[in-house]
């Protein structure tokens, strides 16, 4: 198929997208900056933030926020000119020049892809380092702290070794109850028991405090070991407990890909939410596309209630597309839906009210 030749209005089509998509990005990120920060300039003084990782944090926040209001603002972009465009009558000007709607839809669909690019980009691996940098701030100057005590853990940190501890308190790297058992196949040839294990930074090592081994033989001749302390090597490190509750959103996609494929192997009990984060970064982008011929769709062509009907319109889907989001990655979480179908279902929606609302659009 070839690449139709782009024209003058194709060129006017796609800087107007994109100059009132980057202006109302900038528009809104400025707007949110000043009030953000009108409204914690009290706690970054109390809390003796210096005033260049103030500024380091919003510069870190800008990709962030941007990416996140991405849909939204390409939805209100397209909405906004092309109905201005149509009460211009620009729009059936091009239509009676013989150019079908259809051939309409590339500078459109140009512009969604830079912008979708853009995102995925962002998302996969600018904006992982940034949050990073972000919640490190946050949690240095702004909240508590960012560890969460984990609680019943079990893992299978090795090929039939499996670990359990009753809690794991990160801020020390300590943790509590703590067993390790090893299998050969389904039978059961040691277990260690310990009142705790705690990180040795000195030695990068583990140290097993009041510990008990029962080592188990074919011939059911047992053997028990006892001691108060013992240092061990385990294919374990802190950095596997207690991690940050928002630990994916500083992983960019490689490493993520390989923390998900690690804590399938382990049997973590979150692995949904990990997945959910994977999958949103290739659906989110895509988002735009939908939602930018939805846009077209509802605003190519004159209304009663005049624009403001259509941008009206066109905010209230949004919010209803980021809503929808929402409601599918809690029934993920909650429900038992599968990850990546949760995250496209809202995808797959809104592609049937496009295709919905293609057939009010101009001819």
């Amino acid at each position: 198929m070839k690449w139709p030749k782009l024209k003058i209005w194709d060129v006017y089509i796609i800087k107007k997208f994109l100059g009132t998509y980057f202006l109302a990005i900038a528009l809104i990120i400025g707007i949110s900056i000043v009030f953000d920060l009108s409204e914690k300039i009290d706690n970054y003084m109390d809390n003796e933030a210096p005033a260049r990782a103030v500024v380091i944090f919003y510069l870190n926040f800008i990709p962030y926020f941007a990416n996140l209001l991405s849909s939204l603002f390409t939805f209100i972009a397209v909405i906004f000119f092309t109905s201005k465009m149509a009460y211009n009558s620009e729009i059936i000007a091009i239509l009676s020049s013989g150019v079908s709607f259809r051939r309409i839809l590339v500078p459109y669909f140009i512009s969604a892809f830079f912008i979708a690019t853009l995102s995925f980009v962002l998302m996969a691996y600018v904006i992982p380092h940034a949050n990073e940098r972000r919640l490190n701030f946050e949690y240095t100057y702004l909240k508590e702290s960012p560890y969460k005590i984990e609680r019943n853990l079990h893992m299978q940190i090795d090929t039939g070794v499996y670990l359990y501890m009753r809690n794991y308190r990160p801020n020390i790297q300590k943790g509590y109850k703590f067993s390790l058992e090893e299998f050969e196949g389904n039978e059961l040839k040691s277990k260690l028991m310990a009142d705790n294990i705690r990180w040795d930074s000195t030695k990068n090592k583990w140290t097993i405090r009041n510990y008990y081994i029962r080592k188990i033989t074919p011939a059911k001749n047992d053997t028990i070991i006892t001691g108060t302390s013992m240092d061990t090597t385990l294919s374990v490190k802190p950095s596997d407990f207690g991690q940050y509750t928002d630990i994916v959103k500083t992983m960019n996609m490689p490493e993520l890909n390989r923390f998900i494929d690690k804590k399938r192997i382990q049997g973590a009990e979150n692995l949904q939410a990990y997945l959910i984060e994977k999958h949103r970064r290739f659906s989110y982008p895509f988002s735009t596309f939908i939602l930018t011929l939805i846009g077209v769709f509802l605003s190519s062509k004159k209304l009663k209630g005049g624009m403001g009907m259509q941008i009206g319109l066109g905010i209230t889907l949004s919010f209803a597309y980021i809503l929808f989001m929402r409601f599918a990655t809690m029934f993920a979480l909650k429900g038992g839906i599968e990850p990546f179908v949760a995250v496209w279902i809202p995808n797959i929606i809104f592609a049937f009210i496009a295709l919905g609302l293609y057939r009010l659009a101009p001819r």
